[in-house]
């Protein structure tokens, strides 16, 4: 063990739990309950704008290993809100562990949740499992996006070796309608190399739309999407489900793609404002 695994073990690690619950009252979506604890903070820059926006901070900088994140958002019967974050995520190297992060939605009948953080910035040797799970209502509609950086080019950053995991369960009216496991590593670096991964594109990003209308949507997110990745569309336990996959040489060539995607399938409330090219 190395002096820099050790003063891992040393340092106090992260256990960070939020919580944000919002309602509809008075003809618009107001904020019904708010939690926090300890680097999880919470903040709406417009508490009275409907959708509601919502902005998580964890203001620890970054996870390593050992640190733990729970997020969980819950839209009442006919409420609307976006959530999204205040920057990127940082995935710092790890001596012992992984970092762990859950994340909770919940959305009520007539309800719409659109989970949208800014991207997870992975670093060399680093360790990371997140955990989404989504109950929606009957009539519920969201819109979820996980966005990955492998390394930013701009910094002379490479991420050879790390571990990753991203599990989704989704589910509408009790019924699993979208379930998937993302896991690469410990050759990060070699595995996003093959062709049939990303062909060394470092930037990947899933994009799930759970709504009556997904299908109708699918030529103009083909359109935004172009060879950087692909979408398809479905319908499902009554409703419709739209997935999109991207996949880029950097950072920025995502942004590039991922900013008018949101524009296009956030509704009214369009881009989270802390959100740029």
């Amino acid at each position: 063990m190395d002096s820099g695994d050790m003063l891992e073990l040393a340092a106090q690690r992260v256990a960070a739990r939020g919580r944000l619950v919002v309602r509809r009252a008075a003809g618009r979506t107001r904020l019904a309950r708010l939690h926090q604890d300890g680097a999880a903070k919470i903040r709406m820059p417009a508490a009275v704008a409907d959708p509601l926006e919502a902005v998580l901070i964890n203001t620890a900088g970054g996870l390593t290993g050992g640190d733990r994140v729970a997020w969980q958002v819950e839209a009442e019967a006919g409420a609307s809100v976006t959530v999204t974050t205040q920057a990127c995520e940082r995935l710092y190297r790890t001596g012992l562990g992984r970092a762990e992060v859950d994340v909770r939605l919940i959305a009520g009948p007539g309800a719409r949740l659109a989970w949208l953080p800014q991207e997870t910035i992975v670093f060399d040797r680093s360790a990371f499992a997140r955990r989404l799970e989504a109950d929606l209502a009957e009539g519920a509609e969201a819109l979820i996006l996980e966005a990955t950086v492998f390394g930013r080019l701009a910094m002379g950053e490479a991420v050879r070796q790390a571990d990753f995991h991203d599990r989704w369960r989704i589910r509408q009216n009790g019924r699993l309608i979208h379930a998937e496991d993302f896991a690469i590593g410990p050759d990060t670096a070699a595995t996003l190399g093959l062709g049939a991964v990303t062909g060394g594109g470092i930037a990947v990003a899933t994009l799930l739309v759970v709504a009556p209308d997904a299908e109708e949507r699918l030529a103009a997110v083909r359109d935004i999407v172009g060879e950087d990745g692909g979408a398809s569309a479905w319908s499902v336990a009554g409703t419709g489900k739209l997935l999109a996959r991207l996949a880029a040489g950097d950072s920025y060539r995502l942004r590039q793609r991922l900013v008018p995607l949101i524009g296009l399938l956030n509704g009214q409330a369009g881009l989270p404002k802390v959100w740029s090219i």
